[in-house]
């Protein structure tokens, strides 16, 4: 099939950053692109061939939006999988395959997938609604702490709440979920794999995490990883071992955490291009969403090495701040060196949404974390 400067349509469900993204490279390669997303002001709005609006967990709003692409892709989970299935019937071509996204959409269900394939990851308990967890802590089932995941529909940070306490528990939704047992680790790594259609697999450097306390989402990510080699051939095996039992196409990022006897276990993983890949569009020989374009073409997979060490800010939206967004200090980080802003497009700002990111690069790791340190410290996404 010729995808280039042809009638070859490609489908993205979900219009936010990471299908923005994912268009600079189809805008690069002239491939033609149709999206569908729920807000009219989606980030991908400008930048794709053809735009609908729709709802990406309806049946209809689905498999209406795939019967005339070649080939169908997600920037977010959430999306209505027995529509994808029947597409898949009707030979559109779905990556990742909905095997792999029923498996991966489910957090109960995705524990479940790891324990049955041997795949090291935290002990945990899994639950019909939320309120039977304060049976189980009774019984002598649970401990304080724990933390607790909505099953389904968490998303950058949200449907995840350390539970120390009962009374946290009257604060979280009634829903499926899990309570996984908290992890004394040392650091939060995570590994992007890129599989293609023809089975070609190749892996990312490791990237070390830094967390928000409150907000539960990344403030940096750090490439390559500080920790020592043995460390990081452990985590790309297990990244690997989760990659070769989902038979995924395209990214596959692994989170995981190094305990403090240096084992390996993996947190939860996302089907896609992912925050812990942002670095590698300024710092890789093929970034993230390029290799992901690939992949799901069946196209020989890019070099993944890095050029440079980086590391990526998130940018979110500042405490106490709801309405148009204003990005304070932009033109001050500007003047420091290595400095790539990246801004989604979101004209709307509230506490802790992401709103874009930023990457420094330098040869010298320490140096862009400090710098880092510097770009954190300076810019601030506020309102009007």
């Amino acid at each position: 099939m010729h995808f280039f400067s042809s009638d070859f349509k490609l489908g993205i469900l979900g219009g936010g950053q990471l299908g923005k993204m994912l268009l600079y490279e189809t805008r690069k390669w002239d491939i033609q692109t149709k999206v569908m997303d729920t807000s009219k002001d989606a980030p991908c709005k400008i930048a794709c061939n053809e735009f609908v609006l729709g709802n990406l967990l309806d049946f209809d709003d689905v498999y209406n939006f795939g019967k005339d692409v070649d080939i169908l892709t997600i920037e977010i989970e959430n999306v209505n999988v027995e529509a994808l299935e029947k597409l898949e019937q009707e030979n559109v071509r779905v990556y990742p395959p909905t095997k792999t996204l029923r498996t991966i959409q489910n957090k109960a269900t995705q524990k479940l997938f790891y324990t049955d394939n041997g795949i090291p990851t935290s002990p945990f308990t899994r639950f019909a609604y939320t309120s039977e967890i304060e049976d189980s802590i009774s019984n002598g089932g649970l401990q304080f702490p724990f933390v607790w995941k909505s099953a389904q529909f968490g998303y950058d940070g949200q449907g995840v709440k350390v539970v120390r306490k009962l009374e946290d528990l009257s604060r979280l939704p009634n829903v499926e979920c899990i309570a996984e047992e908290m992890v004394n680790f040392k650091n939060e790594l995570a590994v992007v794999v890129a599989r293609n259609t023809k089975e070609e697999v190749k892996t990312y450097p490791v990237v070390e995490m830094e967390f928000h306390p409150e907000a539960n989402q990344v403030e940096y990510v750090i490439c390559p990883a500080r920790i020592e080699e043995s460390i990081g051939q452990k985590a790309v095996e297990v990244a690997l071992k989760v990659s070769a039992h989902l038979e995924h196409v395209g990214l596959l990022a692994v989170e995981l955490f190094q305990t403090q006897d240096n084992e390996i276990l993996v947190n939860e993983v996302a089907p896609r291009p992912h925050n812990s890949g942002h670095y590698s569009i300024e710092a890789s020989y093929t970034n993230q969403f390029e290799q992901h374009i690939r992949a799901i073409l069946g196209l020989p997979l890019g070099k993944t090495d890095s050029k440079v060490a980086g590391v990526m800010v998130n940018l979110v939206g500042a405490e106490g701040h709801i309405g148009d967004v204003v990005y304070e200090n932009i033109d001050a980080i500007l003047e420091m060196d290595g400095v790539t802003p990246h801004v989604y497009g979101k004209k709307q700002t509230r506490p802790f949404r992401k709103m874009g990111h930023v990457t420094i690069v330098d040869e010298d790791m320490f140096k862009a974390r400090r710098i880092a340190q510097q770009v954190k410290e300076t810019i601030k996404v506020i309102s009007k």
